[in-house]
């Protein structure tokens, strides 16, 4: 078991470009960066004031075995993921080492593409809140008579506006064509449905229901489209457990579940900040949660996890 203490803030000798909800993100020279994935956690776009214990590693090794697993599929933005690794390229960054190792990327720079590319298999979530009401989704109709957490079959690309506070938008294909070009648009809706549907695939053979997912890339020098950030983590998806999934209702998720739920029961919170103190139970319980499916994808615990390795083509 890791005895590391959780990272609520990173706080590297590095330039830092970014703080986001859970990632910082650190300029490491012209051409590549170090994204370090905190423990902070967020719901109901709040940042809570405590950390999941482990948190960070997950959502990192997470990745990099999705990106492992896809590798000569797509290109992608990950150097390397081994501490080891990170320093044999970057010797300056020994010193901080206990403040990164296994939470930190180290990835080649892009230009991100500002569009969040999301594909639902299920209808759930806003998809389904829009559906409910009235039949669309980001204006545009979807098939008569589907449920609550409906298989839907073809998969469906539904973009989304990045949004840097607050809540992301669904918007329709015809956005993204006529703010990327159609080339662009069509390459992005590709990429995404072939990440998809291999996720979708390998989850379903750990009995995991792969709902939905959200895929970000970004352009390098070069002027290759390559897919960053996070892959399928618990974070960027919605996991169900496949024995108990049944139509016509919520399921439920293998992720930040817990918190949610908690928030959720308290009367005196109006969701927006300050947020409430996170309990030391329900603190655990989103740390298990998280370490849970992190098994259950990879077959690993996460402490007997082999970190894989990436060529300098990756």
């Amino acid at each position: 078991m890791s005895d590391t203490a959780p990272v609520l803030t990173s706080h590297l000798p590095l330039p830092l470009l970014h703080r986001g909800k859970v990632r910082d993100v650190y300029e490491v020279d012209a051409d590549t960066l170090l994204m370090v994935a905190s423990d902070r956690v967020s719901a109901f776009d709040v940042v809570m004031g405590r950390p999941i214990p482990r948190k960070g590693e997950v959502l990192t090794l997470i990745t990099a075995w999705w990106l492992s697993e896809l590798d000569g599929r797509l290109d992608h933005h990950l150097l390397a993921v081994d501490p080891d690794e990170i320093v044999r390229r970057h010797p300056a960054l020994a010193s901080s080492r206990d403040g990164w190792a296994r939470r930190a990327m180290l990835v080649r720079r892009t230009t991100p593409v500002l569009v969040e590319c999301v594909i639902r298999g299920y209808i759930a979530g806003s998809a389904w809140k829009e559906y409910r009401t009235g039949g669309t989704l980001a204006g545009e109709p979807l098939p008569p008579g589907l449920q609550e957490s409906s298989r839907l079959d073809p998969p469906i690309f539904s973009p989304a506006t990045k949004a840097q506070e607050g809540h992301d938008e669904n918007i329709p294909f015809s956005h993204v064509v006529d703010t990327l070009g159609a080339d662009v648009a069509n390459l992005l809706l590709r990429r995404s449905m072939e990440v998809y549907e291999f996720g979708r695939d390998r989850a379903a053979q750990a009995g995991i229901i792969l709902a939905d997912t959200k895929f970000e890339f970004g352009f390098d020098g070069a002027g290759r489209l390559l897919l960053i950030d996070e892959v399928m983590t618990p974070d960027s998806s919605r996991f169900w457990p496949q024995e108990s999934y049944a139509v016509g209702r919520g399921q439920p998720s293998l992720d930040k579940q817990p918190i949610r739920d908690w928030l959720d029961s308290l009367e005196d919170w109006d969701k927006t900040p300050p947020p409430p103190e996170l309990t030391d139970e329900v603190v655990d319980s989103a740390s298990r949660r998280y370490m849970d499916i992190f098994q259950r994808l990879t077959g690993s615990s996460l402490d007997a996890f082999t970190l894989p390795h990436f060529g300098d083509d990756a």
